[in-house]
């Protein structure tokens, strides 16, 4: 289950492995277990999820390639500092966004979406097919309905900019899909273009853009207006989390 679908419907994974996995991991990135400190046995952390030891050893096996951990011979497994967290992994930005969201964050995750998605958007002017634009359009197209709930357009919302890093052709592009959902997922958190008509309407128009702007063959311009549509994003969810304009300056990226 993804990061969106999580947000969305509430639902965490349900196996023995998912349960430790989520529970560990949770607790390590909202701090509630400290950096640098020695995790539990395999007997006592067995018994505390009531997991048998394959089950555990596979779940820190999880943790560890999560980077959030670090087993050490004749010491344990240590918690690790949180720069080496692999926060493009779409369960650690989930926990993260669990942990609580403030402007920080949003910043970061701003700051990553402008450096990725008009490149993407860039590429994909110059290497969609046909058959890639008309599809787009006809994503693009879902955006402009006022019926939508916050859930119905984070769905369209992922799947368009998902499409785009598809038609870019870099594979990197894709596989850096978690930072987009983390994003829509705290958008429909806290400030879904759905909860007004006029701002369906605005969100359908800038996406809108950027298709022409592909469908055109302008790289310039796709540039130009995926980097809109991030920016709108980011101030509308800064704006719940800091009413003030002047929390909201950010320097030039």
């Amino acid at each position: 289950m993804s990061l969106l679908e999580t947000t969305i419907t509430g639902k965490k994974r349900g196996s023995s492995h998912a349960h430790v996995v989520t529970e560990l991991g949770s607790a390590i990135v909202s701090g509630a277990i400290r950096e640098g400190s020695i995790l539990p046995g395999d007997a006592e952390l067995s018994q505390r999820f009531n997991v048998s030891r394959t089950v555990l050893r596979e779940a820190m096996k999880t943790l560890a390639a999560k980077r959030l951990i670090e087993p050490k011979a004749k010491v344990g497994t240590r918690v690790l500092p949180s720069d080496k967290w692999n926060f493009f992994d779409p369960d650690v930005l989930g926990w993260r966004c669990d942990a609580g969201i403030d402007l920080v964050f949003i910043e970061y995750l701003a700051e990553m979406r402008l450096a990725l998605e008009p490149a993407a958007a860039a590429a994909a002017a110059l290497r969609a097919t046909s058959d890639d634009i008309v599809a787009l359009y006809a994503i693009a197209a879902q955006f402009d309905d006022v019926s939508h709930t916050p859930e119905t357009i984070a769905k369209v919302d992922l799947e368009f900019h998902l499409a785009i890093a598809r038609m870019s052709g870099n594979p990197f592009m894709r596989s850096a899909s978690a930072l987009i959902e983390a994003a829509l997922a705290i958008s429909f958190r806290l400030s879904s273009p759905a909860s007004s008509a006029s701002t369906i309407h605005e969100v359908a128009d800038n996406h809108l853009k950027i298709v022409h702007a592909i469908a055109s063959r302008d790289p310039e311009r796709a540039i130009a207006a995926m980097r809109h549509v991030i920016d709108v994003g980011r101030t509308r969810i800064a704006r719940c989390l800091a009413p003030d304009p002047q929390q909201l300056a950010r320097p030039a990226i």
